[in-house]
C-alpha cells in the first residue's frame, strides 16, 4: 500500500474557479488510471436494481444498515452519501467497497431525528451528499470510535445538534429534523452552485475551499467515478457556502492551499481491514481528518478536511500546481 503522500505526488491541480463563498480546484492524475473503475457506485447499482440498501430487522437499528450486492462487480458506497426512506434518513460513515454478488452490514448515522417508522421498504439514494462540515466531524467521530472500541460509529447526538444548528442558521424548518429538508428548502441557492462549475475530461477529484477558511479534498480512482458523483458531491460543498457568514470570509491563497495539503500528507494515521474490500485507512491529525479506501492495489476514495480554523503556511504541497503544469 503507497502513502497518501505517494497518491498525491501523482496528481496535478488545474486552474481554479470560484463562485461566491466556494473555491474549486480540478485534480488530475499524471498517468492514465484503468481502463474502467471495475466496480459500480451505488447510486448506479440502485438505478439498475443490482443492489438494495434495508433497515438490518423489522425493528431496525439506527447505527446500521443491510446492503445487498447481487452485481457481478463491487459496488462503491461513499462517506457522507445519504440514504432516504425506510425508519429514517442515515448517511455512510465511510466509504465501503461492497464485493460482488454479498451481502454485509454497513456503519451509518441518523440525519433524521424525529423520525422512527416505515415509509420505504428500501431505501433509495439522495442526490445530495452530507455537507463538508458535517462529514468532518463524523469522520473525527468515526476515527475515534474505531481506536476505542473497535466500532465505525459517530457520536450520534453531535449528528443531531449539529443539524439543528444549522437549520436554525438557514432558517429550514422540518417536523422530523431532516438533513434533506435544508438541501430541498435551498435548493435553488445550491443549484447555482451546479451552474457555477463544470467537470473536466480527466478529472478525478476536486480540491475545495469553502470561505478561504474550510479545505476539503474528495479524490477518486477513475475520471468516470468522479464525473457521475461530482453533482452530489457539489450540493454538499455548496450547503456550506450559502451557510457562510460573509464577514468570516478569507481570500483564498496558495499560502492555506498548500498548509492543507501538507496536514493531510503529515497527520498521523492507521488502518484497519475494511467494511467489505480492502483497508481503511483513518487520517487523524489536529489540523486535518478524514480517510481513505484502499482495494485492489490502488486508492478508490479519499477524502479529508481541514479543521474549522485552518491557519496559514508556505506553499508547496506535493499535488503539481497550475503554473507548474503551463511551464
Amino acid at each position: 500500500m503507497i502513502s497518501i503522500q505517494e497518491l498525491l505526488a501523482g496528481m496535478r491541480l488545474g486552474d481554479s474557479t470560484g463562485f461566491q463563498h466556494l473555491t474549486l480546484f480540478p485534480i488530475f492524475r499524471l498517468k492514465p488510471a484503468r481502463p474502467e473503475p471495475g466496480y459500480l457506485l451505488l447510486e448506479e447499482a440502485m438505478e439498475r436494481g443490482l443492489a438494495r440498501v434495508t433497515e438490518v430487522s423489522h425493528g431496525g437499528s439506527v447505527p446500521e444498515l443491510h446492503f445487498e450486492n447481487s452485481a457481478p462487480l463491487p459496488v462503491l458506497l461513499l462517506d457522507g452519501e445519504e440514504l432516504v426512506g425506510a425508519k429514517q434518513n442515515r448517511v455512510l460513515n465511510l466509504s465501503i467497497l461492497a464485493p460482488a454478488r454479498s451481502a454485509i452490514k454497513i456503519p451509518v448515522s441518523c440525519v433524521e431525528a424525529g423520525r422512527w417508522q416505515n415509509v420505504s421498504a428500501q431505501f433509495r439514494a439522495a442526490d445530495a451528499v452530507q455537507y463538508a462540515s458535517a462529514r468532518e466531524a463524523r469522520a473525527r467521530q468515526v476515527s475515534k470510535s474505531i481506536r476505542e472500541e473497535g466500532h465505525r460509529r459517530s457520536d450520534q447526538n453531535q449528528v443531531w445538534q449539529d443539524i439543528a444548528l444549522k437549520a436554525g442558521r438557514l432558517r429550514t424548518t422540518s417536523g422530523t429534523g431532516a438533513m434533506r429538508a435544508m438541501f430541498e428548502q435551498h435548493r435553488d441557492s445550491v443549484e447555482h452552485y451546479l451552474r457555477a462549475f463544470a467537470w473536466a475530461p480527466g478529472q478525478t477529484g476536486v480540491l475545495y475551499c469553502i470561505g478561504g477558511r474550510r479545505w476539503g479534498i474528495d479524490l477518486f480512482d477513475h475520471a468516470a467515478s468522479f464525473e457521475r458523483v461530482f453533482p452530489r458531491l457539489l450540493r454538499g460543498y455548496a450547503l456550506d457556502a450559502i451557510d457562510t457568514e460573509p464577514s468570516t470570509v478569507r481570500p483564498v491563497s496558495s499560502d492555506r492551499l498548500g498548509s492543507f495539503v501538507r496536514a493531510v500528507v503529515k497527520a498521523p494515521a492507521f488502518a484497519v481491514p475494511a467494511v467489505g474490500l480492502g483497508k481503511d485507512v483513518r487520517i487523524a491529525g489536529a489540523k486535518a481528518c478524514g480517510g481513505a479506501l484502499w482495494a485492489e492495489d490502488r486508492y478508490v476514495h479519499l477524502y479529508a478536511f481541514s479543521s474549522q480554523a485552518e491557519g496559514s503556511g508556505q506553499a508547496g504541497s506535493g499535488i503539481a500546481r497550475p503554473s507548474r503544469r503551463r511551464g
